[in-house]
């Protein structure tokens, strides 16, 4: 694909004496004939490329831990008048926050130092690329000098080999570049970040630490916006995919739509609604998918995730005669074990670029939001499966009015947080029970949700909440995160108390990591329990507005809910909730017993799993 990158691209010495000068000064780009050499000004540098090319994307935040390799670097990024930056309490989190900031933003980044800083922040670039999310990871590297020498540095394991950084960061990105020289770090930068964009996958930027203060003439313009040629659909495909399509959904009697999470990275949420405008289909989503498809909808029935969706909604799916999977991950965890009562020859599948009908045919080259906006076109209206969903509808229970000092129960809790969502919050549901409670929750119009389902690392809502909240201020978000989960990435808090950030921490305290006990009980699972709030209270020490609670009955967490919602508005808020340590959502007993059955399979080389029953 075609993608313009920036200016002076071609700036090149016509010479092959490429390298700089001895002292360290950038050389001048000898002309043709009388024309006067290109000569750099000293802000025209390699950081201040980096720094302008961030903003220009959309980053005014960049999550960053320093470490002596990115150290100049950093001083540019800090120039930067349109930039902001962060500095994590570890790497681990920059990233994590830098994937926060992607889901809101489209596009997140962060800095590390070499090795150590770069092994630390792998994990969660391993997660936004299991979530189809442009991170640009850059991370400061040997100086130049160093290469090809037989030299062994610190931040190293101690081999003469600067390569293994880059090794492990090949298979969680979709391009890498390693600047150290500045004759073509101009072009890597451009490429790597335009990549990241094209792709929406995470990518890997090593630049050398005495590189980015040098001026040199490619950089002595500043950089033309990208222009980057849009992916195209194939009109032949997309015309016989429509045409199949609408031939196999038009006879049938009960049909349904599911939106997946890869709606996201397709950008056709707009146009799935138009085609369930259009269609009258009843309209589901996901686990994964929550938010991605607006649940004020008038068809639409709720999450389907096999034996744990949403009360009636399984129903009406699994006994469609069709049924649109747009944008689908079917994994153990989304299948709840491969227990999905769905049949392939019944299904639609579409992927960002590919559509598959039943067991064939399949077209490549189509783009999902084209194919779904010509679809509506073609499909005949019904809206037999949604009047069978109103049928059997019947509206949810209100869980028991707690008792005065009866100990606070989860259902209880989601209820009051229901009560607390508006087109101006956002829910970041962390791994474990809050998959299952927060997925009952009903978004307004507006109200932005995020969790991660694929890669599921405990610990990724702290940093994910960090960066969220940076990237869309104006909303309030509401994490609900459990304490084993808090217990890995605690530290952060402190970051959202220095960005002045007002969000709502619900510090669900069960004792242990219960998601895995449902799975697989011992006592790995119980941890140590902490004064969370205490703990909380040790990092703000005075500096920024917190306020902390601990609440153990339901009228304790409703005076709470109000002063966080009252006088403490623009504060922090961390409310600790002690619940019962088998208090758990039905949802996730029927999972984790599902899952479990899945983990437990006896060695069976000859079997091969749908997204079904065998």
């Amino acid at each position: 694909m075609d993608t313009g990158i920036g200016s002076l691209s071609s700036c090149k010495p016509p010479c092959n004496d490429v390298g700089s000068p001895p002292n360290g000064a950038a050389a001048a780009i000898q002309g043709s004939g009388p024309a006067p050499a290109v000569v750099a000004s000293p802000d025209s540098t390699m950081g201040r490329h980096i720094a302008h090319r961030l903003v220009q994307i959309g980053v005014t935040d960049v999550f960053a831990v320093p470490g002596d390799f990115n150290l100049t670097l950093l001083d540019h990024l800090i120039a930067e008048p349109g930039l902001n930056l962060v500095g994590c309490c570890n790497e681990l989190n920059a990233g994590y926050a830098a994937d926060g900031y992607a889901r809101a933003r489209g596009v997140g980044a962060c800095v590390v130092t070499f090795t150590v800083g770069g092994l630390s922040v792998l994990n969660a670039i391993a997660g936004a690329y299991s979530e189809n999310l442009p991170v640009v990871c850059i991370v400061g590297g040997p100086n130049s000098n160093d290469y090809g020498t037989n030299r062994v540095l610190h931040h190293t394991i101690g081999l003469p080999d600067f390569s293994q950084e880059l090794r492990c960061f090949q298979t969680v990105t979709c391009f890498q570049a390693v600047v150290n020289n500045l004759e073509d770090a101009h072009e890597l930068i451009d490429t790597a970040i335009s990549t990241a964009l094209k792709e929406s996958k995470p990518v890997y930027i090593s630049i050398s630490c005495n590189l980015p203060a040098i001026p040199h003439p490619t950089f002595s313009r500043e950089p033309v916006p990208f222009a980057l040629s849009p992916k195209l659909t194939n009109q032949m495909g997309l015309e016989a995919a429509v045409e199949a399509a609408a031939e196999f959904l038009n006879k049938a009697v009960k049909p349904v739509m599911v939106g997946g999470p890869k709606l996201r990275v397709a950008k056709a949420s707009e146009a799935f609604v138009e085609l369930a405008d259009a269609c009258g289909y009843a309209v589901a989503v996901m686990p994964s998918a929550k938010g991605q498809v607006p649940e004020h909808h008038p068809r639409f029935i709720g999450t389907y995730w096999g034996a744990v969706s949403t009360a009636f909604c399984a129903e009406i799916v699994e006994s469609a005669d069709a049924y649109i999977f747009a944008g689908p991950i079917f994994n153990d965890y989304s299948s709840v074990g491969y227990s999905l009562l769905l049949k392939k020859e019944k299904a639609i599948i579409l992927q960002p670029e590919r559509v598959v009908i039943g067991n064939g045919p399949a077209f490549g080259c189509v783009l999902m939001k084209d194919f779904l906006k010509a679809l509506s076109k073609r499909v005949k209206r019904n809206t037999t499966a949604y009047e069978n969903y109103h049928r059997i509808f019947v509206p949810d229970g209100h869980p028991l009015k707690c008792e005065p000092k009866e100990p606070l129960r989860v259902n209880v809790l989601f209820k009051h947080i229901q009560d607390m969502l508006s087109s101006e919050s956002a829910v970041i549901a962390e791994t474990g029970d809050s998959w299952f409670n927060c997925q009952k929750l009903k978004l307004p119009q507006g109200c932005g949700y995020e969790f991660q389902m694929q890669y599921g690392s405990i610990g990724w809502s702290v940093g994910a909440t960090l960066g969220y909240a940076q990237a869309v201020p104006e909303k309030r978000v509401i994490a609900c995160i459990g304490d084993g989960s808090f217990q890995v990435t605690a530290q952060d808090v402190s970051t959202m108390l220095r960005c002045g950030q007002n969000t709502i921490i619900f510090l669900i305290n069960n004792g242990g990591y219960t998601i895995e006990v449902e799975i697989h009980d011992g006592p790995y699972n119980v941890i140590k329990n902490w004064n969370y709030t205490g703990l909380v209270e040790a990092i703000h020490n005075g500096e920024g507005k917190c306020w902390t609670t601990k609440v153990f009955y339901e009228e304790e967490l409703i005076e709470a809910i109000q002063t966080a919602t009252g006088p403490k508005k623009d504060s922090l808020c961390f409310i600790e909730v002690i619940v019962h340590k088998d208090d758990t959502s039905k949802e996730l007993l029927e999972w984790g017993s599902r899952v479990s059955a899945a983990n437990s399979r006896p060695p069976n080389p000859q079997s091969r799993y749908f997204w079904g029953r065998v």
